[in-house]
């Protein structure tokens, strides 16, 4: 499947502020994969589908969540989270999708997990940063992702984690896993 194949059918899935967000997140993609050496084209068609579940009823996710996917526990972090694993489970099952390193990028673009692979973080990083994404640290972050990938994703994952935690909200524990792990590995090196 190429781009403009891509982009049509995700297309009437989205806002056209979320299609212009998916826009950026496939440049910013692009970007980051040439420059961390991540396979260009699974990146951009990833990026294309990361939102594919945003606008779908929650309660079908929820419902999704419970009878198909394996990890529950999500339910108890907000609804925002559910787009991710649900997006997988559809663009494998409506779009026909196969490829399992697409298919965890999709998966794991909100939450990060510990040990991701350089496209899980090109995604997760690119949907971060897009050119379109305006808010206190970014422009940090943007910097950062010029020459370190981990520590642009660990400046992220720290801005998302204060945000929540300002908002009394919890944060789901692969993310806290996520930045304890990659840490680590800085102190490692």
């Amino acid at each position: 499947m190429n781009l403009e194949q891509a982009l049509e059918k995700v297309r009437p899935h989205l806002t056209d502020h979320r299609y212009q967000h998916t826009l950026g997140v496939i440049k910013a993609a692009e970007e980051l994969a040439e420059r961390f050496d991540a396979d260009k084209d699974k990146a951009i068609i990833a990026s294309v589908f990361h939102d594919y579940a945003k606008f779908r009823d929650k309660e079908e996710m929820k419902r999704l969540v419970r009878e198909k996917l394996n990890d529950k526990s999500i339910l108890d972090y907000g609804d925002e989270l559910l787009h991710a694993p649900c997006g997988a489970y559809y663009v494998e099952n409506e779009v026909g999708i196969k490829d399992q390193e697409i298919l965890d990028a999709i998966r794991y673009h909100t939450t990060g997990k510990p040990h991701m692979t350089v496209l899980e973080k090109v995604v997760f990083l690119a949907d971060y940063i897009e050119p379109g994404r305006h808010f206190k640290g970014i422009e940090t972050v943007r910097e950062i992702a010029e020459h370190d990938l981990d520590k642009a994703i660990i400046e992220a994952l720290k801005n998302t984690m204060n945000f929540l935690m300002k908002q009394n909200q919890l944060v789901f524990p692969e993310t806290i896993a996520t930045y304890n792990q990659l840490i680590n590995d800085k102190k490692e090196k």
